[in-house]
């Protein structure tokens, strides 16, 4: 469809038809005369060009009607004033990652510390905080560990089931909760029947092999899916060279014993996941999404906690349930009830049940959010109410009566109240709300947490938004109880508080699309393993401050619509992001574990392109430099007052896919040029590793 003004000509793209208020003609906010339609059936979108013209002469509007979580109401991406970044289903296709942790290890204002390949175990997090800090939400359902941010990943999503990936920066406590201290990330999974069938099989050096199924059907009213994930490897490090190290094990009278165990380099893995969804709807304004996952996963973790033991094996595996529903228009009701348990069997030395810990952690949990649509804008009203359980051989307050390998417990109940109001004037969006917070782990203490955020289109490319916003976060369980021979617990930490604000300017061209950022994070009681003298173990504390600053920029161009012989979708995207903390320890002697290990710059770089034909190729590269130090170990043991700074690196990898009707063929080549690299001090990670797949859609 083409509209024409006297001085500009537009070509406007509708991705799909709609009556709802976000809707293409109603985004425009103008009265539409539609003259002459012309249709025309293909398997790709394109733009309708007329005779005419070229299309270098004209400038395309693409307006993009995806909702997004971006507030706790849904919002077009194209409206919301806070920074979002979208990780599409397209980019995700392309990509040679195979988990969610390396699918974002790729985004440049993301810090993935990875402790193994493909998944196996990853802490993510945004603007220099903490693992802890993020919140990981699966459909706008919050499914944050609460016993330790090093499980959140634990999620039984395979990457066929995505749709795409939301990541919202800053203190975003008013739409994902108490929890999103730095930033949240939501994983929406596929509604909608794209693929009745999808099957793919890997397989690749360190023998690993994957293979994935999903299958998707209609009856009545109802969609349904199952997918089901396997992924195994022996480990990418060399498990014929072995030491010998002594470790001192106690006896059941006390005592300790010196003995010497023979430790191979194992990082071998196998992993399991499980995932069925049925969503109903009845019509545009009722529906109800059922989710039922499981993952399990076994896995070798070498100096995982503690490079003194470097035999670490962990064993996990969780259960998720949600069902959502939203019901009605201009009020609409969206309830939520959700459940969550993690088990986790850890041991310090692989099979010795010496200092094997146990955990059970649950979360039971339910919402209900208000919306009314009117002529004064969007309003809406949030309640939650979280519970966290947490049975355990370590992290608790002593039962009475242990119950069978649990001796410990805990638990916590979390509430809140929101309110928010969102209103569009011409070419002005603002919203404003507010958080109300209590947790019974600080009895008595109820937190206000508000936000402001406004975004101004001078013109329909150019878009300038500021957001400011309050948050905090409780401390994990393993924060609070945490005690073995290498780290020492604080059952009396605070919890932390953070104040953000940014500014951004976006601007979208024919050609291109840039984007700049610039943020402030201030932090107070700030929770960090810290040394009070260089030969003390690590102890919980709260760090009286930590502060950070930042920016990022990313340019995309269209690289197909200049150079048609690399393919129309062919793109090439850089990215960087530059962080400065300062902090405040009070004068301990702060060796931090997590704090103070920032990711202080981060340069991506993505190039997708054709070959020749239907094969096609996509480069990631990836430049990281880390600020912070960590303990140098020798022969397994610390080297006291030595503290090594972390060095810069770079990675380069390659997928070349060759697609054939519904068929896909794939090389991946991750870590091209076998850069040796870590993201915690002494713990390995993979070097080049070569892979290769099938996969079928119907």
């Amino acid at each position: 469809m083409q509209l024409k003004t006297k001085q500009k000509k537009f070509d406007f793209c509708f991705r799909r038809w709609t009556r709802k208020s976000y809707g293409a003609f109603a985004s425009v906010h103008k009265v539409v005369k539609i003259g002459v339609i012309q249709v025309c059936l293909s398997i790709v979108s394109l733009p309708v060009v007329s005779a005419q013209d070229s299309p270098s002469s004209l400038r395309v509007t693409e307006l993009d009607e995806v909702m997004i979580t971006a507030s706790r109401l849904e919002i077009p991406v194209a409206q919301t004033p806070k920074p979002v970044i979208i990780i599409t289903r397209e980019q995700i296709e392309r990509a040679p990652a195979r988990s969610i942790g390396e699918l974002l290890s790729y985004v440049a204002n993301v810090d993935i510390l990875q402790r193994g390949g493909r998944g196996v175990q990853s802490d993510v997090s945004i603007r220099g905080g903490s693992f802890d800090q993020t919140a990981i939400l699966i459909n706008g359902v919050n499914f944050s560990n609460p016993q330790t941010g090093h499980y959140n990943l634990d999620l039984p999503i395979n990457l066929s089931d995505i749709e795409r990936i939301e990541i919202l920066q800053g203190a975003v406590a008013l739409i994902y909760g108490a929890s999103a201290f730095s930033g949240g990330i939501n994983i929406i999974t596929k509604k909608k029947i794209t693929e009745k069938i999808f099957a793919s099989i890997e397989t690749g050096m360190h023998n690993l092999k994957e293979i994935e199924v999903r299958g998707a059907a209609r009856s009545g009213i109802a969609t349904h899916s199952l997918s089901v994930g396997y992924k195994a490897s022996d480990g990418f490090t060399d498990r014929t060279r072995t030491n010998k190290y002594k470790v001192s094990i106690s006896r059941t009278d006390g005592s300790y014993f010196d003995t010497l165990l023979n430790y191979a380099y194992n990082t071998d893995y196998d992993m399991y996941n499980l995932l069925w969804q049925t969503n109903m709807e009845w019509n545009n304004h009722s529906k109800i999404d059922i989710l039922l996952g499981y993952n399990d996963k076994k896995y070798g973790a070498p100096s995982f906690y503690s490079p003194a033991y470097p035999d670490q094996y962990d064993r996990t595996s969780s259960y998720n349930g949600a069902v959502k529903g939203e019901f009605g228009s201009a009020l609409k009701f969206i309830p939520i009830v959700y459940w969550n348990r993690h088990l986790d069997q850890f041991d310090l030395i692989k099979d010795v049940p010496w200092e094997r810990n146990y955990h059970q952690g649950d979360v039971y949990g339910a919402n209900m959010i208000l919306q009314y649509a009117s002529i004064f804008g969007v309003t809406g009203v949030g309640n939650e109410w979280r519970k966290e359980d947490m049975l355990s051989s370590k992290l608790g307050k002593a039962l009475a009566n242990p119950q069978g390998r649990y001796s410990a417990y805990d638990d916590r109940l979390n509430t809140s109240l929101s309110l928010e109001h969102t209103l569009k004037l011409k070419k002005w969006l603002f919203s404003a709300g507010v958080l109300m917070n209590h947790n019974t782990f600080r009895s008595g203490d109820y937190g206000f947490y508000p936000s402001l955020s406004a975004s101004y289109r001078p013109a329909e490319p150019l878009k300038i938004a500021a957001s400011w916003s309050k948050s905090t976060r409780m401390p994990t369980f393993t924060e609070l109880y945490y005690n073995t021979a290498t780290h020492q617990a604080n059952d009396s930490l605070l919890p932390e508080k953070s104040e953000s604000f940014d500014l951004s300017l976006t601007y979208r061209h024919r050609l291109f699309d840039a984007a700049l950022t610039g943020f402030l994070l201030w932090g107070r009681d700030m929770i960090d393993w810290i040394r009070y003298a260089p030969t003390d173990n690590p102890t919980s504390a709260n760090i009286t401050k930590v502060d950070t600053r930042g920016a990022d920029a990313s340019l995309r161009f269209r690289v197909g619509r200049v150079l048609p012989v690399l393919g129309e979708n062919s793109f090439l995207s850089v990215a960087y992001t530059r962080l400065f903390q300062e902090y405040d320890a009070e004068g301990y002697i702060s060796q931090s574990a997590n704090a103070m290990n920032y990711l202080r710059d981060k340069l991506t770089a993505q190039l997708h392109h054709r070959i020749y034909g239907n094969w096609s190729a996509s480069w990631y590269f990836r430049f990281q430099k880390r600020m912070g130090t960590y303990q140098r170990y020798e022969n397994y043991a610390p080297v006291a007052g030595v503290f090594d700074a972390y060095p810069s690196f770079s990675t380069l990898d390659l997928r070349i896919d060759y697609r054939l009707d519904n068929w896909n063929f794939h090389v991946s080549a991750v870590n091209l040029y076998d850069t040796e690299y870590f993201d915690w001090g002494n713990v390995p990670t993979p070097g080049f590793w070569l892979t290769g797949g099938i996969s079928v859609s119907l």
